[in-house]
């Protein structure tokens, strides 16, 4: 079994940037700077409170008799103790006999054309170490884009107006950087790990090394071109921020209407239609979080069981890329236009290129990732960037020849999207493995224990990537 190193890092962020903001926040009382304490304090408090009540809510904490870890998680203290009880777990596993185990299966990845089936024993420590890991993985991706991505936008606006950078405002700056570069880690594992859970997953070290460059560079350019744009047209900022906000939010509302689906009913069976939706709005609000400053590996798709878009579109990837490229060149453009003599200490034109070359960088090691290290590359249907290369050109304006025909077809074997095999592999297991029944599945899509893979056939994803392109291009017409 492996060391729960994942949840120590967690707590470590949550700990470390918490207090350090608490320290910040005396700081600026002192200086007598109410504003930027109050929105320290906001960012710091409020994504704590968010992780409480996710962690009480995937463990189940309400409907057992814990008392005493509900006061702890009142008193902000839950991911520390989460942390210890999992260590706990893992230390205890080989002392004691386990009563019953679990059978599950999973497939290789495929070697010489074959792919073979293994079985394994899970027993009930080793479910609760599982369940650990998925509730925390969670928690970092609420942490790092609720919390830490609008913290570290607000610290680097403070040092581009103060002109300077303390030790206390600097070291936030770093932690936070670090946990948002971390959450948008743990995303795209997840991601893997859901649309692959048919298969035993091995990330390797190359493929973590290049998920960290590619979301250190597109954060960090990200959060860089709203603070410079908001620091010379403030009123401006806030239609950018809206608009990026409310477009991606009501994004997997619109899939989901125009799909004609029912409203879901099986997110969980004591939530009535109101809770319902508070969970589908409070999931599509951290959608949108995460959009406004990195790429989501993780696709909402709320007429789904599980919630999640198990296909991955190069086509929609590449779209997003490519504008928010353009968004962010147009943003440093109208800020070296308006900027004063704020910045006469700054060369402008080599800080613009070192932004976008930073942007092209993120593309680079992204692109890296997908053709050579992602775990699963085996089980792509088509060759990424060949499928991101010919998504480009498919929203070229201008793309006829001189006789007035298209200079070529977008073949659509090239935009068929990372499709694992089509024939699940179900296996019973027993409900009292561990203390996690197995209707949360929809907040916790288990990415070790679960795996009820969705039925789609081939002819479905054609279908509906079909229809994305279908609709991409009369929108384009």
């Amino acid at each position: 079994m492996r060391l729960p190193s994942s949840i120590f890092v967690s707590v470590s962020l949550f700990t470390a940037e918490t207090t350090a903001a608490l320290y910040l926040s005396s700081t600026y009382r002192s200086d007598g700077d109410q504003i930027w304490q109050g929105l320290t304090l906001l960012f710091t408090l409020v994504t704590s409170v968010l992780v409480q009540l996710t962690l009480t809510f995937i463990h189940r904490d309400l409907s057992r008799d814990r008392p005493l870890v509900l006061l702890l998680h009142i008193l902000q203290l839950g991911p520390i103790v989460r942390c210890l009880e999992a260590f706990c777990i893992y230390g205890s596993v080989g002392r004691v006999e386990e009563p019953y185990v679990s059978i599950t299966r999973k497939r290789q990845m495929p070697r010489g054309g074959q792919s073979e089936e293994v079985e394994r024993q899970v027993g009930q420590a080793e479910g609760k170490l599982f369940t650990h890991r998925a509730a925390f993985a969670r928690t970092s991706v609420i942490q790092a884009f609720l919390g830490s991505a609008p913290q570290l936008t607000l610290q680097l606006y403070i040092c581009v107006l103060q002109q300077g950078v303390s030790i206390g405002r600097g070291t936030l700056m770093v932690i936070s950087l670090l946990s948002i570069v971390y959450g948008a880690l743990r995303c795209n594992i997840l991601a893997i790990k859901i649309k692959y859970d048919d298969y035993e997953v091995d990330v390797r070290p190359a493929a973590y090394l290049c998920i960290f460059l590619w979301r250190s560079f597109e954060i960090a350019t990200r959060v860089t071109v709203l603070v410079l744009f908001s620091s010379v047209l403030q009123l401006w900022i806030l239609p950018v921020v809206l608009l990026n906000f409310f477009l991606f939010f009501l994004y997997p509302w619109v899939l989901f209407w125009q799909s004609h689906s029912p409203f879901p009913e099986n997110i969980e069976k004591t939530l009535t239609r109101v809770g319902t939706t508070i969970v589908l709005c409070l999931l599509t609000f951290l959608y949108a979080g995460i959009n406004m400053f990195c790429w989501s590996a993780v696709q909402l798709k709320l007429n789904d069981p599980d919630l999640i878009n198990k296909s991955q579109n190069w086509y929609r990837m590449a779209v997003y890329y490519m504008l928010r490229f353009v968004e962010n060149a147009s943003l440093l453009l109208l800020w070296y236009v308006y900027k004063t003599d704020f910045y006469r200490f700054i060369c402008a034109p080599l800080l613009v290129l070192q932004l976008l070359v930073a942007y092209t960088m993120a593309i680079f090691f992204m692109l890296v990732f997908y053709q050579f290290c992602h775990p699963c590359r085996k089980l792509f249907s088509s060759n990424m960037s060949q499928g991101l290369w010919d998504c480009s050109a498919l929203l070229c304006l201008v793309c006829y020849a001189p006789d007035g025909d298209v200079v070529r077809p977008i073949e659509k074997s090239v935009l068929d999207p990372l499709a694992p095999d089509p024939t699940p592999h179900k296996e019973s297991a027993n409900d009292t493995s561990y203390d996690v029944a197995n209707d949360t599945a929809y907040t916790m899509p288990n990415d070790t224990m679960t795996y009820d893979m969705p039925n789609d056939t081939t002819h479905e994803v054609l279908s509906e990537m079909n229809g994305d392109v279908s609709h991409s291009l009369s929108s384009n017409a």
